[in-house]
């Protein structure tokens, strides 16, 4: 696509790009490996049946390619999005009925493949945003970077961000998904892998100061799903999520847990089809993890709303 920097694929082709390897593992046996499918596990409510439903459509012209979604904590009713590759350094302060709220110009930043937005501790006791420009499709780039701003007001402007510029410890690899320790401010980011895995990296201390390598802290199996394209932790820290173009999966996380550690446990996955938004590549868990909205690229993309449909409980062990 013109404007791409990354000459990645879009809509249709890129979802049945990333599925083929998926279905020739289900066809195949998956090269004489068995991959379970995570159990439905008792604990987060959306570990049950989630019934979608859709609070409106982002009306902006500008937002056609939104790659990253997370709610304010700050702010209430506020949702910050972004653009792919390709659009300048900017977010998007939405409501969740879609209405444009405020356009925010990021100084101190360059959008080369933005591809997730979290929210996490700032200076000042305030939270901030950080921006994943962590895309890499080719795995080419010697280092990736995540734009930290304080978090602005929704109504637009502008502010200026600090570059926590990052390196792999095992070379380049492609990346969709950011996750902030709402408690300590570390950073994880997690793989864009066709394999059924995602590689755990994590950044502690970023400082704007200097390029900081990353530390490989695991990995996780998600059996025969399509690959990784967003992540989230609740602002309680109790809930941790990621989801792929077809499903999301989800972890509890215990009090003085690493965001890590929490996903060294089998997740379970709602009962959700999110293959059925179209090309998806952003979660946002509501505060207390009960809860989670999608947007998908796309003119006017719609705002779906997904929580544990009534009557549902999450299924025992």
């Amino acid at each position: 696509m013109a404007g791409n920097p990354n000459g990645k694929p879009r809509g249709a082709a890129a979802i049945l790009l990333a599925l083929f390897p998926a279905l020739l593992a289900i066809g195949c046996g998956g090269g004489g490996t068995t991959r379970l499918a995570p159990r439905h596990l008792s604990g987060p409510p959306l570990c049950s049946r989630l019934q979608a439903r859709i609070a409106g459509h982002v009306g902006t012209p500008a937002a056609t390619e939104l790659s990253g979604l997370v709610l304010s904590r700050a702010h209430h009713g506020v949702l910050w999005t972004h653009n792919d590759s390709g659009d300048r350094a900017r977010v998007f302060a939405v409501a969740p009925g879609g209405r444009l709220l405020g356009e925010v110009a990021v100084t101190g930043a360059e959008n080369f493949d933005w591809e997730d937005i979290a929210i996490g501790p700032g200076g000042g006791g305030r939270d901030a945003l950080y921006v994943g420009d962590i895309g890499d499709n080719l795995a080419q780039r010697s280092d990736i970077a995540v734009y930290r701003l304080p978090e602005p007001p929704p109504g637009g402007g502008t502010a200026t961000a600090d570059r926590l510029g990052l390196r792999y410890p095992d070379g380049a690899h492609d990346a969709e998904a950011l996750i902030v320790d709402p408690s300590t401010g570390a950073l994880v980011i997690a793989t864009k892998d066709l394999s059924g895995r995602a590689r755990l990296y994590v950044a502690a201390h970023p400082s704007p100061a200097a390029v900081t390598t990353m530390r490989r802290a695991g990995e996780v199996s998600l059996g025969n799903s399509l690959p990784v394209t967003a992540g989230d932790v609740s602002a309680d820290g109790a809930t941790v999520a990621l989801r792929t173009y077809d499903r999301a999966f989800v972890w509890s996380r215990h009090s003085g847990e690493s965001l890590v550690a929490a996903t060294r446990r089998r997740p379970c996955s709602p009962r959700a089809d999110l293959l059925a938004e179209g090309q998806g590549e952003a979660l946002a868990l509501t505060a207390n993890g009960r809860a989670f909205y999608t947007v998908p690229e796309g003119k006017r993309p719609a705002l779906r709303r997904y929580a544990a449909a009534k009557g549902s409980r999450a299924p025992a062990r």
